[in-house]
Parts: structure tokens; sequence; C-alpha cells
């Protein structure tokens, strides 16, 4: 008899969970403290994966097969690199002014002749 295939949503929210798992234990093991926005964020994530198998309600904010949505997954990454001192300010685009100011353009003398 074969093996089924694993299932991708059971494999998705055991992955999600350990990650979860793994960023609280990277935080208390260096001894960085979490702000209370972020440790909020890793319990009730880790909450609604457990019950439902997915933290997101809405399908276009994340795969169909993903128990994290994109933003969850980019805001988990950071707590991550903070846990293990990598923080790196956020960086902003510089919206739609421009880099540098322009060269004044030179005026050649025109011949009257």
């Amino acid at each position: 008899m074969r093996a089924k295939p694993p299932d991708p949503r059971a494999q998705s929210k055991r992955s999600a969970l350990n990650a979860l798992k793994r960023a609280r234990r990277a935080a208390e093991k260096s001894g960085i403290a979490l702000s209370d926005w972020e440790g909020e964020f890793l319990t009730s994530v880790a909450q609604r994966v457990e019950t439902y198998g997915r933290a997101f309600g809405d399908p276009e904010k994340g795969g169909r097969d993903q128990a994290l949505s994109g933003n969850q997954t980019i805001k988990l990454k950071e707590i991550v690199a903070k846990a293990k001192g990598e923080k790196k300010p956020m960086k902003r685009g510089r919206g739609f002014g421009r880099r540098e100011a322009p060269a004044p353009a030179e005026v050649e003398p025109e011949d009257d002749g």
C-alpha cells in the first residue's frame, strides 16, 4: 500500500506554529524584550492557527494552503530578526520627488552674423 501524500494545510499549520515558537524562544534566549504588540501578535496568531488552521480570514491575503498571510509572514521575519539582533531600520521609499537637484544648463551666446 502506498502512503497518502502529506496534507499541505496540515504541513503549513505545523510549520507556522513551529516558526512562532522559534521566534518567541529566540527572543527569550537572547534576552531581547519584545514589545507588547509583538508578544500579543505571536500569541494571537498562534491561537488562530491552532483553532482554524490559518491566521487570516480573507483568502486574497494569502495562499490557499498557507497558514499565515503575506503581511503576517513579513512581521514574523521582522520579529525573528529583532530577536537575533539583526534589526534594521525600516526603509521607506523616497516618494515621487527628485533624487538630486538638476544641474543648471549653460547658455551659449548666439552669433548674429
